[in-house]
């Protein structure tokens, strides 16, 4: 199954990708509808249809509670990562956290921080927890998983450097684009073979396979779920293959008007436009 959250006359609906068609449900979010995916189909478009051409698509989980990612965890983007993070290959997970407001549509604008020049790009696949979990073996970690999608994990460099925890640059608003629909596991037939590639302004900077992963999929939530529980709705960035823009010599910032997009086959593309921030502050 496939599933999206689409806004229609200002009210976001939850619905099931049919072929070119959303079935509508009257879930406002995914979320409220991964406790029972398949009871949820049997109702999607009994509240309408629309076509998915025509859709306003925004991420399929609104506001996780928790957005998580692995650092370091293709050995090809360790290499390139020496002049500006590491000059090894970790032996332990290295995690940090996206605060909850970095969530961002897959077709949204994301902004280039007014405090830095140094933003960058990290294409990535990007998992939705989908029950709660606790100490979960190995074995057990994809029944944890509600689906897969795409995603970017956009970083400020020198803010990154700066945080011991990178928690920091990983965290700015809008930088966690992710969507557009939520793949559920059943669709893959082998998750090894999804390719990662990440654009700018149509030129190919990133490629690699799942496969590639140090840190398996299962390896990371047997880890994460060692220290604290998974609920559902959580989201979790699992890693960028080599060709961020940092690795380059000079570095490849990106600018406003910048257009990247990531692509996993069998789960679509995101695209996002970098625009200047518009700094305007807000106390209420």
């Amino acid at each position: 199954m496939k599933w999206v959250n689409v806004i229609i006359e200002g009210r976001t609906r939850a619905g099931l990708v049919d072929g070119d068609r959303i079935k509508l449900t009257e879930a406002e979010d995914v979320l409220d509808v991964l406790d029972d995916l398949p009871k949820a189909a049997k109702s999607a478009g009994a509240d309408g249809q629309i076509s998915f051409a025509d859709a306003h698509i925004v991420q399929p989980i609104l506001a996780p509670r928790k957005i998580l990612g692995i650092g370091l965890n293709y050995a090809a983007h360790v290499k390139e990562s020496v002049s500006f993070i590491t000059n090894s290959a970790p032996s332990v997970q290295k995690w940090f956290n996206k605060q909850a407001t970095a969530a961002n549509g897959p077709y949204s604008p994301v902004d280039l921080p007014s405090v830095s020049e140094q933003l960058d790009y990290e294409a990535e696949i990007v998992a939705v927890i989908g029950k709660r979990g606790r100490h979960v073996p190995e074995e057990r970690a994809w029944d944890l998983i509600a689906g897969l999608c795409c995603g970017c994990d956009f970083s400020v460099r020198d803010w990154q450097r700066a945080s011991q925890t990178m928690i920091m640059g990983k965290g700015f608003d809008t930088h966690a684009p992710f969507g557009p629909v939520l793949v559920t596991p059943d669709e893959i037939e082998d998750f090894g073979a999804l390719e990662v590639r990440g654009y700018v302004n149509g030129e190919l900077r990133q490629s690699g396979h799942a496969r590639d992963m140090t840190f398996s999929i299962a390896q990371q939530i047997a880890h994460l779920t060692a220290a604290f529980t998974l609920e559902p709705g959580d989201v979790i960035f699992t890693g960028t293959p080599a060709g961020v823009g940092a690795g380059f010599d000079p570095p490849k910032w990106l600018k406003a008007g910048d257009r990247v997009r990531v692509e996993v086959s069998g789960l679509g593309h995101i695209e996002n436009e970098i625009v200047a921030e518009k700094k305007v502050t807000v106390l209420s």
